[in-house]
């Protein structure tokens, strides 16, 4: 394996680091950067601004089954362009947050979204031609997620399961989202954390490593040092086939 067409899956809880890091490794080795948490975001806002009823299985999958959605896999500038709308800030809001799931864990959703994700995991890593404008230029990506190393691309050449205790997932999110780690905002993002990890476990499992997949534990790192663990294990994969990957200029 080289970094020239490289495929590392990342999965992970929420407040594990995952996407921080991810954008990080990926601009270190000029990968392109995939957050599929993102898509279902997109997916749980194109049916939310349709007015459909979220509990409508069926017709949430028909709607994001047309999604007209487009996707920047710029470490440095992640977009989502949804029926050409930039939708990159609302899907963050709190009522997708706390909304999300309803539809992440819809079966015939994530079969459509895998469908997408694997898709622009392709265009990137040079194995197919398809709609995807390949930001790496075949040269390799990171995608990141929940299900990314068992489902969507259990064969990646890296697969890295990030976790960390429930007091550290909470205080990363609080202060991502509140700027602050409080009583008050801590209670608040309990639920888009915890209830929403719970949720979506009864779907896929981002919390226990699967056969080759590498754990690693960022409860007590800094982010230089998670970033720089996960460097080191892409970095010793290539390695191990082809010499030190080039790093990204």
């Amino acid at each position: 394996m080289s970094v020239d067409g490289i495929v590392v899956a990342i999965d992970g809880p929420s407040g594990s680091g995952k996407s921080t890091i991810s954008r990080r490794v990926a601009a270190h080795f000029g990968l392109g950067y995939l957050d599929t948490g993102a898509m279902y975001r997109a997916a749980a806002w194109w049916c939310i601004r349709a007015g459909v009823d979220l509990d409508d299985h069926s017709t949430v999958a028909q709607l994001v089954r047309e999604m007209p959605l487009e996707i920047s896999t710029d470490s440095a500038h992640p977009t989502f362009i949804v029926g050409g709308e930039d939708v990159g800030v609302v899907i963050r809001s709190t009522e997708i947050s706390t909304r999300v799931s309803a539809v992440a864990t819809n079966l015939d959703v994530r079969a459509e979204l895998q469908r997408r994700q694997r898709d622009v995991i392709a265009a990137e890593s040079g194995q197919a031609k398809t709609g995807h404008q390949a930001h790496s230029g075949g040269r390799g990506v990171i995608a990141e997620g929940r299900d990314i190393t068992t489902v969507v691309a259990p064969d990646a050449d890296v697969r890295i399961l990030l976790l960390a205790d429930e007091e550290a997932r909470l205080a990363r999110r609080a202060r991502e989202v509140h700027g602050t780690v409080d009583e008050v905002s801590l209670a608040a993002t309990r639920d888009q954390v915890i209830r929403r990890d719970a949720d979506d476990s009864t779907v896929s499992n981002f919390t226990t490593a699967a056969d080759g997949v590498i754990s690693v534990d960022t409860s007590a790192l800094t982010l230089e040092e998670a970033v720089a663990t996960v460097q080191e294990i892409v970095s010793a994969a290539s390695t191990r086939s082809t010499g030190s990957p080039e790093e990204h200029s």
